[in-house]
């Protein structure tokens, strides 16, 4: 409700109870339930008029322009999904021209690429298949192997723990032993 929490309500609500009363109160939230309303219709037609107003002004393909140069390998790819997507139909040019017979021969173009890039993708499932099935074979004896992995490096871990602790202990006599010396040589 724009920040006012339900504290504030009821405040608002004892407030509007002492100064206007028991009697008038259910009219005055009923006045005040269709101005909120009335507020709201205004609020919604304006912005509607607005976005209408934009579109008319072409705002939609400023913002797209915008959107293309902010992110310019997602706006690439949009324009060859476009590309891709739209046929060539050499129908719809001359007949003769010279057009048409570049348009005729970009649709043959495209219809050769798109059974290459068929061909590949099906020899590359057919691949992934394969491996997949090669993989899955011998993944029965793979957890023997993995069992062994995991019981040695919890063995390494102990062997690196008890390291730094022996090592801090004779640095602990190192600075006890120096310290006498010290002493005598300052005296």
């Amino acid at each position: 409700m724009g920040g006012i929490g339900g504290m504030e309500l009821l405040l608002i609500g004892l407030v509007a109870l002492i100064v206007v009363g028991p009697k008038d109160l259910p009219g005055m939230f009923r006045t005040v339930g269709q101005f909120t309303g009335k507020a709201k219709r205004m609020a919604r037609e304006f912005s509607s008029a607005m976005e209408a107003a934009a579109d008319d002004a072409g705002v939609s393909d400023v913002t797209k322009t915008l959107k293309a140069a902010t992110n310019p390998v997602k706006a690439a790819t949009n324009a060859a999904k476009d590309a891709v997507t739209k046929t060539i139909d050499p129908g719809k040019y001359d007949e003769g021209s010279s057009t048409q017979a570049l348009a005729k021969d970009r649709a043959e173009a495209a219809k050769k690429i798109q059974a290459a890039t068929a061909k590949k993708e099906a020899a590359r499932r057919e691949a992934e298949a394969a491996a997949a099935k090669a993989d899955a074979k011998p993944a029965a004896k793979k957890p023997a192997a993995k069992a062994k992995a995991a019981k040695a490096p919890a063995a390494k871990p102990a062997a690196k723990a008890k390291t730094p602790k022996a090592a801090a202990k004779p640095a602990a006599k190192k600075t006890a032993a120096r310290k006498p010396a010290a002493k005598k040589a300052a005296s």
